[in-house]
């Protein structure tokens, strides 16, 4: 049985068809990364498979669970962090803990032992009792990512949930999600942040314009698309980039201090580099292929490069 089984999810507003038969399924104990553009149908995907908004056609599992016919059993078995952090402004961390508590039935005891440990993983055992008002951007998300998994919940779906935070708060969610994970729970990471998803994510299914267009491990994909190579040049002096529109360039950007060619030939990119740099006085203080980030794979798949 899988953790999640998604099948045919549909959704549409008026005549934008935003999710379009969205078929997969997530392991238990996985971290599964749902990646896409802004606008690819991510958020609504994971509306729909918690249970906020009900897909015109479809069915979501959750641990073998009907979503739609079970409700109440399902959703007592999932945790859920919005995009938007979704806490009572005006009660304290702790407070906020407790309410979440009761709605999930743990007793007194089990709601302040984990409030407790949760505040301390978070770092916020010194501000449990202040208003969450008066919390930074990145506490307030601190704070929603303990209540959603307060009863410890067997699927933990994340919408963006470190976007825009500052370091500290998301190395600190990113921590605890990791542990959540290697203590057996599967966790849904919906973002837009290439690196992100492949340091966290075993799995990734790349979405776009309400479609699937892959669902692979990070690496898996890698491999499948290894014409994608680029060339990374370091040169002293200045460079324009219409030097080296030749046959086997596809692109030409700037990246830090150096330059990256993409090409479907890296023997051919390198010798034609070279000479031009020679025939330009240009002087190479580094040169490297490299083959195909994830990026790389994003970007071709979502701009129907494939």
């Amino acid at each position: 049985m899988e953790a999640i089984e998604a099948t045919e999810l549909t959704k549409c507003f008026g005549e934008i068809l935003a999710v379009d038969h969205v078929n997969f399924q997530v392991k238990k104990g996985e971290i599964f990364g749902l990646l896409g553009p802004n606008g690819a149908g991510k958020t609504t995907t994971i509306r729909m498979l918690t249970g906020i908004m009900e897909p015109d056609a479809g069915s979501v599992l959750i641990e073998g669970i009907n979503l739609a016919k079970h409700p109440l059993e399902a959703k007592m078995r999932m945790g859920c962090i919005p995009e938007v952090g979704n806490v009572y402004q005006d009660l304290s961390a702790r407070e906020n803990l407790d309410l979440v508590g009761r709605f999930y039935g743990l007793s007194k005891h089990e709601r302040e032992s984990r409030s407790e440990e949760l505040l301390a993983a978070l770092g916020l055992s010194d501000r449990g009792d202040d208003y969450v008002r008066k919390f930074s951007k990145g506490m307030r998300q601190r704070v929603s990512i303990a209540c959603a998994i307060i009863h410890r919940p067997a699927v933990l779906f994340l919408d963006e949930p470190t976007e825009g935070l500052d370091v500290q708060s998301r190395r600190i969610i990113i921590d605890l999600v990791k542990k959540m994970n290697a203590q057996g729970s599967t966790i849904v990471w919906t973002t837009h942040n290439i690196e992100e998803a492949n340091r966290l994510c075993q799995r990734v299914c790349i979405i776009n314009k309400g479609r699937i267009v892959a669902v692979e491990a990070p690496e898996k994909l890698r491999r499948t698309y290894e014409s994608i190579q680029t060339v990374e040049v370091a040169f002293d002096g200045n460079v324009d980039a219409s030097w080296f529109a030749f046959g086997h360039i596809s692109s030409i950007e700037p990246s830090g201090d150096k330059w990256r060619f993409r090409t479907d030939d890296p023997d051919e990119a390198v010798k034609g580099i070279v000479k031009i740099a020679g025939d330009k006085g240009l002087k190479i203080i580094s040169i490297a292929t490299v083959g195909p980030s994830l990026e790389d794979i994003f970007v071709k798949l979502t701009e129907g490069g494939v």
